[in-house]
């Protein structure tokens, strides 16, 4: 006998077996991830979101998962139908609508349980939606910040870190040199992961970057969506080891697609348009750095402090030695391995022998100095300072930028040129 209709339920009972179905469908895209919290998920609320840049498509859509697991597809399914409204070009929104109302029919034993349906494409949503509700359960840790950002210096508004595994881009804020958490967005990368190393690997790198450009719509194919900023890969440890390739972008999506899969691109880290918009008004050309890393990791402040003082340290006695004009000292500070435009450790220190020969005096300031830690390589370090010199025979004021190797205890330079 049909059961009556009852206040808050969709107008069509959802048989019991339909029901166990479709929420096995839900176990399948969550699995390996809820035995880490204790076999549950936690209920979707504002105070789970509070203090969150959880986009409100991306909240929409974590909702409706969380009751198909819940076997509230009544309310699942109106979820969907809210999020469709504004974003039709949602194409996992539009597979799991088709699952929900298929639901109706059969049972569902996994998402997108669509007969015929192409099983690579179908592969790639299924991903999509185990990174969106892991991105929904890894809440950035409060009071820590990603190790990497050891200073930012007083013109970069922002910084931006890039967890590949965990499809998710961080914006983080500049407070007095320190980061402060503002955004966190889905991303997708590389079609064969990260670490980039040649030319159409179809990987994203992994290293310390930064914002170079900035490319309009109306400069770009349809493909790359409203706007692209190009970063500069291959850098200069890039270059040095070997690593080939180019135009590596963050960059939007066409018009009918609101996302793409977690791996997907030939390389680029690509958002939606949406949150492109949004990340954009933070990018500064020239000053935005970009840390990109497989395994974002988290530190204490009081970390932070601890990594940057040395380094601070060895570059202030660089600076002092070579205004004091003792050049042995100086060349002291540069590591076995150096090399720049094409110079030795031992080419450069001749030609540094011979130019303070002539100096009288010199003059040197440091200042804006931002430090990166290279991620994975807790030994290297990007440090990038305005230089401001005089002597009694040159003056000039630059954008330096040095990569610091730590030899045993000490850091020293691997690389030094101009930023």
């Amino acid at each position: 006998m049909r059961k009556p209709k009852t206040k808050g339920r969709t107008s069509r009972p959802w048989p019991t077996v339909r029901s166990a179905g479709i929420a096995l469908m839900a176990a399948v895209i969550v699995a390996g991830d809820v035995s880490a919290m204790g076999g549950r998920l936690p209920a979707m609320g504002s105070r789970h979101l509070a203090g969150r840049s959880l986009q409100s498509t991306e909240a929409m859509l974590v909702q409706s998962l969380l009751s198909v697991r819940e076997n509230r597809l009544g309310d699942a399914l109106r979820q969907i139908d809210a999020l469709l409204v504004s974003n039709p070009n949602f194409r996992l929104a539009q597979l799991i609508k088709g699952d929900l109302l298929l639901a109706h029919a059969r049972p569902i034993s996994n998402i997108g349980n669509v007969q015929d349906a192409p099983a690579e494409a179908v592969n790639d949503l299924r991903e999509e939606a185990r990174a969106r509700l892991q991105r929904y359960r890894l809440e950035p840790p409060k009071d820590l910040v990603p190790k990497y950002l050891l200073q930012m210096q007083p013109e970069q508004k922002y910084a931006i870190v890039v967890d590949t595994t965990k499809s998710t881009l961080y914006v983080f804020e500049n407070d007095r040199g320190h980061p402060r958490y503002a955004a966190d967005y889905y991303i997708t990368v590389g079609k064969n992961g990260f670490d980039k190393a040649r030319e159409g690997d179809k990987k994203t790198p992994l290293g310390v970057y930064h914002v170079v450009t900035q490319l309009p719509r109306n400069k770009l194919a349809e493909f790359y969506g409203n706007a692209a900023w190009p970063i500069n890969y291959p850098n200069e440890w890039d270059e040095r080891l070997g690593r080939k390739g180019h135009g590596i972008w963050l960059h939007g999506t066409p018009r009918d697609t609101y996302s793409r899969p977690p791996r997907a691109s030939d390389g680029c880290v690509v958002l939606n348009n949406q949150d492109l918009d949004q990340l954009g008004v933070r990018l500064q050309v020239g000053l935005t750095p970009v840390v990109i890393t497989d395994n974002l990791e988290w530190v204490e402040t009081k970390r932070v402090d601890a990594l940057r003082a040395p380094l601070m340290q060895e570059l202030e006695r660089w600076r002092n030695d070579w205004e004091s004009r003792d050049t042995e000292a100086y060349l002291t500070h540069y590591a076995r391995e150096f090399s720049s435009a094409d110079m030795s450790l031992t080419e450069w220190a001749a030609q540094k022998r011979r130019v303070n020969a002539g100096k009288e005096w010199i003059k040197l300031q440091v200042s804006d100095v931002s430090i990166f830690l290279y991620p994975g390589r807790e030994e290297l370090a990007v440090v990038t300072f305005l230089q401001d010199y005089s002597s009694n025979n040159l003056a000039n004021r630059m954008r330096k930028r040095q990569y610091w190797l730590r030899e045993g205890s000490t850091w020293k330079i691997a690389y030094e040129g101009s930023a």
